[in-house]
């Protein structure tokens, strides 16, 4: 095969990469409205268990189909339960927050994820970042605290909520990295979602607040919830295994877009001035370290 067929097979790639990791993220920002949506009229710890119940379910098929089993002892390992912790704190709060402020700010908080990433890679996994994406990262920072507004009258301790969602997705996928590579993306999914429950169940223990009975508007937000959530996992994956991670992986912050769009369609949102350059900072902060981690990646020629 030629160098120009073999660059526009690459191309090919990144471009079917970018199209699903763009569905993946047109899917999330719906899953996170439904689920805003359920949550003004359900509590809490019903909506993750039933959500929980309907991924796990989705994705039990799935490893099914796939003659996948869900037994597998690698599930046991050190790093499936940290992983699981992760996904428990990162799953609550961010329900949480979507539950209890505003769609927007909440997913652009949750931007902060790749930051959050790679500044864990270095300290847990020791990681080589250079002082480009040290700064890089601190500037990211800088933005969250912008879109949080702390020291002003606007804050609300509960966007702190989303923070800490963020910090267990974060740590969720650091955690992922270093799962047995036996654990095949179905399976994955299916304890992720067993989290989900988990995590249901204790907030619904501590809430104490009696569960209500579904009505026709409940079930369809539900069910939008679940299957956009499954498609978004499964469009994610399938992301990430067609193209190069630096092509698709900057599509991510698309998110950031529909979670506005539909926040203010949607629940009448509002975003001001402040936010938006915080959320310009955090994505230009995230779109940099993506970049210099390819730059480092490459191999010096020889002079």
């Amino acid at each position: 095969m030629t160098p120009h067929a073999d660059a526009r097979n690459v191309h090919r790639a990144n471009l079917i990469g970018s199209l699903w990791m763009m569905a993946a993220m047109v899917a999330f920002s719906f899953e996170d409205a439904f689920v805003k949506a359920v949550s003004e009229t359900h509590p809490v710890g019903q909506v993750l268990i039933v959500f929980g119940l309907g991924g796990t379910l989705l994705f039990a098929v799935i490893a099914r189909i796939q003659k996948k089993s869900l037994l597998n002892p690698d599930v046991l390992s050190r790093a499936m339960g940290i992983r699981v912790v992760f996904e428990v704190i990162g799953r609550l709060f961010y329900v949480l927050a979507l539950a209890l402020t505003p769609l927007s700010s909440t997913t652009a908080i949750l931007q902060a994820t790749p930051i959050i990433v790679v500044l864990g890679a270095a300290i847990l996994f020791g990681e080589k970042v250079g002082w480009r994406r040290w700064g890089a990262i601190l500037i990211g920072l800088i933005g969250v605290l912008i879109i949080l507004r702390p020291t002003t009258d606007s804050f609300s301790a509960l966007s702190l909520l989303a923070v800490i969602g963020t910090i267990g997705f974060a740590g969720r996928d650091l955690a992922s990295r270093a799962a047995p590579v036996s654990l095949s993306t179905s399976l994955l999914g299916f304890y992720g979602f067993v989290a989900i429950i988990l995590a249901g169940v204790l907030f619904s223990i501590w809430d104490g607040k009696a569960f209500i009975w579904f009505d026709g508007k409940s079930v369809f937000f539900f069910l939008g919830a679940v299957l956009m959530g499954a498609f978004a996992y499964s469009a994610l994956m399938k992301a990430m295994r067609s193209g190069d991670v630096s092509a698709v992986t900057p599509f991510r912050y698309m998110r950031l877009l529909f979670g506005i769009a539909l926040g203010m369609t949607l629940f009448g949102e509002e975003p001001d001035m402040m936010m938006m350059i915080g959320c310009g900072i955090v994505v230009l902060s995230g779109l940099f370290i993506l970049w210099r981690g390819k730059v480092t990646a490459q191999p010096v020629a020889p002079r």
